[in-house]
C-alpha cells in the first residue's frame, strides 16, 4: 500500500479497489487497525446498538479505547435500547459514546409536520431525526465507521470494506461485510457481550419504536423497519 492520503475527495475508484483487496488479505481487526492509522480522530462510528453493532464495539475497543461513537438519538427508541447503551458505557467506559438530538424536539416536528410523521411522510421522519443528525455528527470527520454486513438485505449485497459515500462527503469504511448472522451471534456468546433483549423477542433489526415490528424466524432482517409503508427498509443513511 503506498503513503498517500486518504479523503474523500482525492480518492478515484482505482483506489477503492486497490485498498479493498489490499483489506480482503486481512480479518475484521485488520480493517479496523488500517482504518483508525489511517483517519485517527478523524473517525467515527455511527452506531445503531443492535447485534452487529455490539460486535464492532467490542472489536473497535480492542484497537482505540477512545474512540468516537454516535448514536441517532431519535427520542423514539426503545426502552430496551436506552438501557442498553448504559450497559455498553459502564462495560467500555473509556469510549467517547455521543447521543446525537436532532434539531427539532417532537413537539417542534408535531407543530411543523403533523402528529406522527413517521406515518404520514416517514422519508422526511428520517431525514429530519437521523440523516440530518449524521451530517452533523461527521463535521469535521473524514470517515465513518458501519456495521452493514453483505447477508442483511439485497441492497447491502455490494457493499465494500471502504464505500465513497457522496451522501456524506465521506469515506464509509465497513468492516463485518463478509460476517453472517450467525458469526456476529457466535462472537456476542463467546465474549459474553451484552445486547438488546428485542433481539430474543423476534426483532433482528431494531430501529425506533413506532416503525419496528418483530419478524418471524427465518424472514428477512429488514422485514420489521418500516412495516406499516410499502417497499420502505432503509432510512437513507445507507442509499
Amino acid at each position: 500500500m503506498s503513503n498517500q492520503t486518504f479523503s474523500y475527495a482525492t480518492l478515484a475508484e482505482q483506489d477503492y479497489q486497490q485498498v479493498n483487496e489490499h483489506l480482503a488479505k486481512g480479518d475484521t481487526l485488520d480493517t479496523l487497525k488500517w482504518a483508525y492509522q489511517q483517519f485517527g480522530e478523524k473517525l467515527v462510528y455511527a452506531c445503531s446498538f443492535g447485534a452487529e453493532a455490539m460486535v464492532m464495539i467490542d472489536l473497535i475497543y480492542k484497537v482505540r479505547k477512545d474512540a468516537k461513537i454516535v448514536f441517532l438519538d431519535t427520542n423514539k427508541h426503545f426502552k430496551e435500547t436506552y438501557t442498553l447503551i448504559d450497559e455498553v458505557k459502564s462495560r467500555y467506559p473509556e469510549l467517547q459514546i455521543e447521543l446525537k438530538l436532532p434539531d427539532l424536539t417532537l413537539e417542534q416536528q408535531a407543530q411543523q409536520h403533523g402528529d406522527e410523521l413517521w406515518k404520514s411522510n416517514p422519508d422526511l421522519c428520517c431525514n429530519l431525526r437521523k440523516i440530518k443528525p449524521l451530517h452533523e455528527a461527521l463535521d469535521g470527520a473524514q470517515a465513518w465507521l458501519s456495521g452493514l454486513r453483505r447477508d442483511q438485505s439485497p441492497t447491502r449485497a455490494n457493499t465494500e470494506y471502504i464505500n465513497p459515500d457522496p451522501k456524506f462527503s465521506s469515506i464509509k469504511v465497513c468492516p463485518l461485510i463478509h460476517w453472517t448472522w450467525d458469526d456476529v451471534w457466535n462472537y456476542i456468546k463467546t465474549f459474553q457481550l451484552p445486547y438488546n433483549p428485542l433481539h430474543d423477542q423476534g426483532y433482528p433489526s431494531i430501529g425506533c419504536e413506532t416503525c419496528t415490528l418483530p419478524v418471524e424466524d427465518g424472514a428477512d432482517s429488514r422485514l420489521g423497519r418500516w412495516a406499516h409503508t410499502t417497499g420502505k427498509t432503509e432510512c437513507g443513511l445507507h442509499s
